[in-house]
């Protein structure tokens, strides 16, 4: 069936970094229903009770029932199946209404990798790329909790690369079995899953495919041994293991999607895990901001509560605000998803084929969102240690196990690195299909820094006119100098990773001030400059830090591979462009700590 256009009018995977975007056209977390607030409360609650009293034994369990018995009890409340369609057994929620469950669950350390790993590369698969007949056989399952679901795509051989992998496949005379033969490691779930969507090449007549083909194999087919779990830095509670295939005989009608087809499978998968971990990686700073909260309250050093100390004022407020932009970016980029699956849907397509194409054009924006979200949570969680001082090292305190289990969240769904790359491969790709016009602002930009400045003193009195024109030229310093390495590498621009990786640290911290502004702006508008007074701290202190990352990332960018006049130039270029009002940021740390300290908690 054929597709119509995608409405013009909305924005398109990428098309912010040369597109404004309007307050009213974007999601905040604000405007959550009850019903959704709800639902998340659901998730918080099931923690508390069964989680939460119960982190030492699940990281001490050596018997992976325990994990999986939580797993049936969170099947029961329906946790397992909030994207699994009615038809199939579940709840059929939005994509933004997912990610406040992975939020809401995120806290769970362990258990959190275990619910994610099952409900998502786990179950996604045949949800999005099985025929009828496997989602009838499998999706109920799934989402009550019966059945529980591993993704097996990494080898010892097989990382990053993942299309490399040498599991194989081969048909049977009779053609109604592949034989599966090969070796998968950190496999999440591997102990207890009864389901495994595994990766392998098939080989024909001597002849091995190049790409991936996926299948859906059922422990029960038999051939299939383990090794004991990994002994792990974090996440210690996680059933992780290699999986070994010998001869495991799989129905050819158990091939998921067509031939060949396993490594895209793979790819757009991953997309959805990582915005997801976005969401899980904020839930889990959540609670550790809370507990540096409380326990900044309740140490009292030089006869008051070190609550009190500036340096301890300005880590709270740190992470509130990491937290805060975070949370900001997420959520617009999950109703951006949402909004785009309705038109597709609209357009002809199916339920399935209308939500992979809208993670598809979102890709760019869910690898930014993983990389920042798990880069927050990293620093929520160090920088908690730092609250709890000498307590914080201690393995008797709650920062052991958040430090050691967040550090996982940089490596998984493809490592902030390989993000980095394709934050810019993604972007120049597009650019060169004509999906996306970057080439033309950029060529305008570089007249621009040739001309001279506009010094006029004219001043917009709209509502965060002065910030907007700095979010606008933070896009055109990542234009620049996105515009001027292409020029000079070409095609061997994918050999220059250092120059690749500061460009995506510009477009991260691009996006990402832009989404905090356009909250609160739209914050603002719904309940009064008054009450926003903080959260307009917030997005100001999250400005000041994108325009000096990006002056950082540019320098770092230009000075390698620009010299003499076009040198000078270009920082110049950077410099206008990374220019920005001074402003007290330390008096709105302090009236962000401030709230914090006085309601124990994060409230933002």
């Amino acid at each position: 069936m054929s597709v119509a256009a995608v409405n013009t009018t909305s924005i398109k995977g990428g098309e912010f970094l040369v597109k404004e975007t309007a307050a009213s056209q974007i999601f905040i977390p604000e405007e959550f229903t009850e019903e959704q607030h709800m639902i998340a409360e659901t998730c918080r609650d099931f923690l508390a009770k069964e989680v939460w009293p119960r982190l030492d034994e699940i990281d001490h369990a050596i018997n992976p029932e325990l994990i999986s018995g939580l797993m049936d009890k969170a099947g029961e409340l329906g946790l397992l199946g909030t994207v699994v369609p009615e038809e199939y057994g579940g709840f059929g929620m939005n994509f933004n209404t997912s990610m406040l469950v992975a939020e809401a669950t995120g806290a769970g350390n362990s258990f959190s990798v275990a619910l994610s790993a099952h409900t998502g590369i786990g179950t996604l698969p045949i949800l999005y790329y099985g025929n009828e007949a496997q989602k009838t056989k499998y999706l109920p399952k799934l989402a009550s909790g019966e059945w529980k679901a591993a993704y097996c795509l990494t080898e010892p051989d097989s990382g990053s690369d993942a299309n490399s992998g040498k599991t194989k496949a081969v048909l049977t005379e009779d053609g109604k079995h592949y034989v599966v033969n090969g070796q998968k490691m950190w496999i999440t779930n591997g102990g207890f899953a009864d389901i495994l969507i595994v990766f392998a090449k098939i080989e024909e007549n001597g002849q091995t495919d190049k790409n991936l083909t996926a299948f859906v194999i059922e422990k029960s087919f038999g051939g299939i041994t383990m090794n004991e779990p990994e002994h792990k830095m974090g996440i210690k509670g996680s059933d992780t293991r290699q999986l070994f295939f010998n001869d495991c005989l799989v129905p050819v009608e158990n091939m998921l999607s067509e031939r060949g087809n396993g490594f895209k499978i793979a790819v757009n998968i991953l997309n959805i895990g990582r915005i997801k971990l976005a969401a899980a990686a904020l839930g889990g700073a959540k609670r550790v901001a809370m507990q540096a909260i409380q326990y900044a309250n309740e140490r009292k050093q030089f006869g008051t509560a070190i609550a009190n100390f500036g340096a301890i004022k300005h880590k709270l407020a740190e992470m509130a605000v990491g937290m805060f932009a975070t949370e900001s970016a997420a959520y617009r980029v999950g109703q951006n998803i949402d909004d785009l699956i309705l038109t597709f849907k609209e357009s002809g397509l199916s339920d399935s084929d209308a939500k992979l194409k809208a993670l598809e054009e979102f890709a760019i924006e869910c690898a930014i969102m993983k990389v920042h979200g798990s880069e927050v949570l990293d620093y929520v969680v160090d920088e908690g240690v730092q609250v709890y001082g000498g307590m914080g090292f201690s393995a008797d305190a709650p920062m052991d196990r958040a430090y050691r289990d967040s550090r996982i969240n940089r490596i998984f769904e493809g490592t902030n690195e390989i993000n980095r790359l394709l934050i810019v491969d993604m972007l120049l790709k597009r650019t060169m299909k004509g999906q996306l016009d970057l080439m033309g602002p950029a060529t305008a930009v570089g007249k621009e820094i040739m001309s001279i400045p506009d010094f006029s003193t004219d001043e917009d009195e709209t509502l965060f006119a002065a910030e907007k024109k700095v979010v606008k030229n933070l896009k055109k310093a990542a234009l620049m100098v996105a515009g001027a390495a292409v020029q000079k590498f070409m095609m061997k621009l994918s050999d220059e990773q250092e120059i690749i990786m500061s460009l995506a640290d510009m477009v991260i911290e691009t996006f990402v001030a832009e989404s905090v502004l356009l909250r609160v702006e739209k914050r603002i508008e719904r309940l009064g400059a008054d009450a926003n007074s903080l959260h307009k701290d917030i997005a100001l202190i999250y400005l000041h830090r994108a325009a000096e990352r990006v002056n950082n990332a540019g320098r770092a960018a230009i000075t390698s591979f620009a010299e003499s006049d076009e040198l000078r130039v270009m920082l110049m270029g950077l410099k206008r462009f990374t220019k920005i009002e001074p402003m007290n940021l330390k008096d709105a740390r302090r009236r962000i700590a401030d709230e914090l300290i006085a309601k124990n908690d994060y409230v933002f």
